[in-house]
């Protein structure tokens, strides 16, 4: 740390570094008092606010953005646009001070701000893991006033000075039901155009804006976004841990590019707080990896992700998960139908067998609308009861798993009039429905003790080891409870109250695993992937749509956490059952299908695919992952998912989905930049062995001293290879 005054009496200039050998930040205050990031790279470079590998010195701080921008009723921007920079408060909030330590393998600071017009106060809580080049933030405000405050949008991270909107690709990811992670690319100049901006001496209004609606965080886009430079391969890689609505914009500042992270806005989200004096609000979190290039930043935000979630030892044993749902029971369980597909799960190598939706259905009008008790159907399971049916899992040697979607109470159900309104989502005094449910607001005590009591029941008498938590429904904005200012807020708080119940049910049930699951990826958040143990990625049920989902899942969740169907069925032959098995073993494995009715053959098949990954998870748990076709295209016949272990080997799983019969599409060439350099491009000895399928009709992979050589002649066809190279 170090730092220099001036002794100006108003504004005295302060500035000051902090970060460690992988990122580096420096801070300086501006002419109006305001501290501003300068410098964000690793203590070798030189490039300003540019990250890795860049040239020039740290941006002048009028160039930079305020640490904090904030908007509230009565304190509006300092100009119209559609973004949330150039604020009264922005220009108003002084630095007064810092603080920084280290501990449990984390460097933080903390910056005071202070505005002597309102008696707000600002702490900027920065952080990052020792040695990884993230930095996350977020801002906590204090009324230290005598007159309240309604608070319309706070920033969670800001940062200026990036090179200029011509020189940089913003890639962004579409997040839809079946059809998750699809990144594209443009460059940033498609939306902020260039107006000469010194021939109208004023920065361009224009602004690239995501945001994010509803109590499904990630349906449109995912919470993040990147910026890589032209050429250059520098890379800013984002995501905002918002577990409800959230926002990014960038946009043209000072010839340079700014972004700027926000949790729910009022203009979006219809999010407002008040602050009585004395009263604190703090943002969501949001976190920024700066690397090489698009790989590189992705490898460190997934340390990141790996550094800041709950414990939980699922993430380092990674077990096989069997779950009834996809292409198999589909919501209909019974007694029956579930031994015998018990017993192929167990024999085809399954360690958690979860009793997907319907167990609790014993309602001839359907269970959509009458579901909340949460108590099984004894027309489903009429020896014995659900009880025997878990019984029958773990003499299998299999763990327990039951679904359930805690937050929601059908129209129909009991206990939608046995809990009091104030427990439900409202918005003007009316109980809100959406699709016969209504949704539980978790921030009132009698919402939790439900939800408390069916835990107990479940996990705590029954014996199930295993929960999958799904949520169905989408209410936008939120609810407006007594004493909420907004709907957007209300939804923000229930957020946020759902994730500490779900603590909590942690902490009793330390040994419990919890998928989190929104009709498949439709809460992939970082708060959320936070505190549960997997991530539902996808309900695609077609395997051939499968693949590109599957390998640009780790773009938004660890492969330890994120759950890939494989859902091989007896009506396939070997090549379709390898396809279907093979897109799983990069990430964690969610077993399917109808293995009871299977051939010995097709069996065998399943066997190798869940031995060959039981193989190869420890190394997923502590991968990093890499893409060598870049990141997939929807369509492309051609995919391919890159896990890189540090100081071990290399997987890669290619996938030929069809589509073309010229030989020239029958090989792929990947990139392994990692592997092709220095004494091993020189001695081309990079070892290549095809895990799976166990003995492939067709198909090769040979490396060729820059690269690896994919054949497949025939489709669909998927491979899983291992990369072994010697050390140097």
């Amino acid at each position: 740390m170090a730092e220099a005054t001036t002794s100006d009496p108003d504004f005295p200039h302060t500035a000051f570094t902090w970060g460690h050998p992988a990122l580096n930040a420096e801070f300086a205050t501006a002419g109006d008092g305001t501290l501003r990031l300068v410098r964000l790279g690793s203590s070798g470079d030189t490039g300003g606010t540019g990250g890795t590998g860049g040239t020039g010195d740290a941006v002048d701080p009028e160039t930079a953005l305020p640490l904090v921008e904030l908007t509230a009723l009565g304190h509006g921007s300092g100009w119209s646009g559609p973004r949330f920079t150039g604020t009264a408060f922005g220009t108003r909030l002084a630095y007064r001070g810092h603080d920084s330590g280290s501990g449990a393998g984390w460097e933080w600071l903390t910056v005071e701000l202070h505005d002597p017009a309102t008696g707000l106060t600002a702490f900027v809580e920065l952080s990052f893991p020792t040695g990884l080049p993230v930095l996350r933030s977020r801002v906590r405000l204090r009324n230290e006033g005598t007159q309240p405050l309604v608070l319309q949008s706070v920033s969670s991270l800001l940062l200026g000075g990036l090179p200029s909107p011509g020189a940089l690709d913003v890639h962004r990811a579409r997040n839809d039901w079946l059809a998750e992670c699809r990144w594209y690319t443009e460059p940033l100049r498609d939306t902020v155009a260039d107006i000469h901006v010194d021939a109208h001496q004023h920065d361009s209004r224009a602004a690239l804006v995501l945001t994010g609606r509803g109590s499904w965080p990630t349906d449109g886009h995912l919470p993040m976004g990147a910026l890589t430079e032209r050429g250059g391969g520098r890379t800013w890689l984002w995501q905002i841990e918002s577990p409800a609505g959230w926002r990014w914009d960038l946009g043209e500042r000072a010839h340079g590019t700014y972004l700027a992270l926000n949790g729910p806005t009022d203009a979006e989200h219809q999010w407002r707080v008040r602050l009585a004096p004395g009263e604190e609000f703090t943002t969501v979190p949001a976190a920024l990896a700066v690397g090489s290039g698009l790989d590189d930043a992705m490898a460190a935000l997934t340390s990141y992700r790996r550094a800041v979630r709950r414990p939980h030892p699922d993430h380092t044993t990674l077990p096989v998960v069997f779950n009834d749902y996809m292409n198999t029971l589909m919501g209909d369980p019974t007694t029956e139908k579930l031994l015998p597909l018990i017993d192929a799960a167990a024999d085809a190598g399954a360690e958690y067998f979860c009793i997907d939706s319907g167990w609790y259905d014993d309602d001839t009008e359907g269970w959509w609308d009458s579901v909340g008790e949460w108590l099984p159907s004894p027309r489903r399971f009429p020896d014995g009861g659900l009880r025997a049916v878990l019984d029958r899992i773990r003499e299998r040697g299999m763990v327990p798993g039951l679904w359930l979607e805690p937050e929601v109470v059908g129209v129909r159900s009991p206990i939608a009039s046995a809990l009091p309104p104030e427990a439900f989502f409202q918005r003007d005094g009316v109980r809100l429905a959406e699709q016969g449910r209504h949704q539980l607001d978790l921030r009132h005590p009698a919402a939790r003790a439900h939800l408390d009591k069916t835990v107990d029941r479940i996990v705590g008498d029954w014996g199930v080891g295993y929960l999958k938590l799904d949520y169905n429904i989408v209410v936008d904005p939120g609810t407006c409870a007594p004493g909420d200012v907004s709907p957007g807020a209300g939804l923000l708080g229930h957020a946020q109250a759902y994730l500490d119940w779900l603590s909590g049910v942690l902490d009793r049930y330390p040994g419990l695993v919890v998928e989190n699951c929104a009709s498949g990826g439709m809460r992939m958040d970082g708060a959320t992937l936070a505190v549960t143990q997997l991530q539902s990625t996808s309900d695609q049920q077609d395997p051939l749509r499968l693949p590109p989902i599957a390998a640009a899942a780790p773009t938004a969740v660890p492969p330890e956490q994120g759950a890939v169907w494989a859902y091989p069925q007896p009506e396939y032959d070997a090549d379709l059952i390898t396809f279907a098995l093979g897109g799983a073993l990069l990430g964690r494995i969610h077993l399917s299908g109808h293995l009871n009715h299977m051939s010995e053959h097709q069996l065998g098949l399943v066997r190798h695919a869940v031995e060959t990954y039981k193989a190869i998870r420890a190394d997923l748990a502590r991968a990093v992952p890499f893409w060598p076709l870049g990141l997939p295209g929807w369509t492309d016949e051609w995919v391919a998912l890159g896990m890189r272990v540090p100081g071990g080997p290399s997987y890669v799983s290619v996938w030929r989905r069809g589509g073309q019969s010229e030989v020239g599409h029958r090989e792929v060439r990947l990139r392994l930049g990692h592997l092709a350099g220095g004494e091993v491009r020189t001695a081309r000895t990079v070892r290549a062995e095809i895990l799976h399928p166990s003995a492939p009709v067709a198909g090769s992979a040979v490396w060729d001293g820059d690269g690896l050589r994919v054949s497949l002649p025939r489709t669909p066809a998927a491979l899983l290879i291992r990369l072994d190279a010697p050390t140097p």
